[in-house]
């Protein structure tokens, strides 16, 4: 077996007590490869019965080698942010819908486990967002994101007015619903939603995505992901506005609020089962190969 795999964290979704019967078998087929187990603390207090020493997302980052995330996407986007300046890889089992980030099933769950704890896997870095919102020279909200960071309206049928530079250059005015800077991981959420490209998760590129922008030429732009993006919000009155980092962290934002988005040094370590390929993700989530 590999022996970098010793000590494995779980981290399930949050507060879904259905997910129990899972967590016990992935615990007992661990146990049974000789593997410690701890448990987040978050997911142990929303279960009962679990037999397993818990521990917090930091105890997690200094003792495990493995984190498997059991839940959906959205789940493993939030392990994702906790443990991104780590370095510990990531495995997802799916229990939500369309799964691009966990791809294991969890009647595989043996299968898979063999295949990985013996070294059998396919490993991608995936580039992750740092966001930070500076508001009168004080930092008022910093995050990681795996997916995306959004700046949006709040209200509805209100457009926001704010102005978009790259690398300290001027790129344009906006007045629309908001921008979504994505990474390659978020190109096919909320972005590929708002009409943007689906971009292969190898390229360390970052696109820059308008919601229903006021000039129809207002396109998507894909730039470097070197490159230091800063969004300052214009004047938008009574309008409130805010920033989302993988639409689970919300922050409001406030005219001459300066949102400054650069990529994170570290990647995120995600594995997958044996035979994964990207392009077959892309047919069976996107229904690519179905006849029209």
């Amino acid at each position: 077996m590999n022996r970098s795999f010793k000590t494995v964290a779980i981290i399930g979704k949050y507060a879904d007590p259905n997910i129990g019967d899972t967590l016990k078998t992935l615990h007992q087929q661990l146990r049974a490869r000789n593997c410690a187990v701890i448990i987040d603390a978050d997911t142990a207090a929303s279960i009962n019965g679990l037999d397993i020493p818990s521990a917090s997302r930091e105890q997690i980052a200094r003792q495990c080698d493995l984190a498997i995330v059991v839940g959906g996407d959205g789940t493993l986007l939030a392990a994702a942010r906790s443990l991104s300046d780590t370095g510990i890889p990531v495995l997802g089992v799916n229990l939500g819908r369309l799964g691009f980030l966990v791809d294991v099933w969890p009647d595989e769950i043996a299968t898979r486990l063999d295949q990985v704890l013996s070294g059998q896997y396919t490993e991608e870095d995936r580039l992750l967002l740092q966001a930070r919102v500076e508001r009168n020279g004080s930092t008022v909200m910093e995050s990681a994101a795996l997916n995306d960071v959004v700046i949006h309206k709040w209200q509805v049928a209100r457009m926001i007015e704010f102005q978009t530079y790259v690398d300290g250059m001027f790129v344009h005015t906006h007045r629309s619903d908001g921008m979504i800077v994505s990474t390659p991981t978020g190109s096919t959420a909320y972005a590929l939603s708002g009409g943007g490209p689906i971009v292969h998760p190898g390229l360390d590129a970052v696109v820059l995505v308008p919601v229903c922008p006021h000039t129809l030429t207002n396109r998507p732009i894909v730039v470097s992901s070197a490159s230091r993006i800063e969004i300052v919000v214009g004047q938008i009155g009574q309008n409130a506005s805010q920033i989302t980092c993988d639409g689970q962290v919300t922050e409001r934002v406030e005219t001459g609020d300066r949102v400054i988005i650069c990529a994170k040094p570290r990647k995120l370590r995600l594995l997958h089962p044996v035979g994964y390929e990207y392009f077959g993700i892309l047919r069976s989530k996107l229904h690519w190969a179905e006849n029209p």
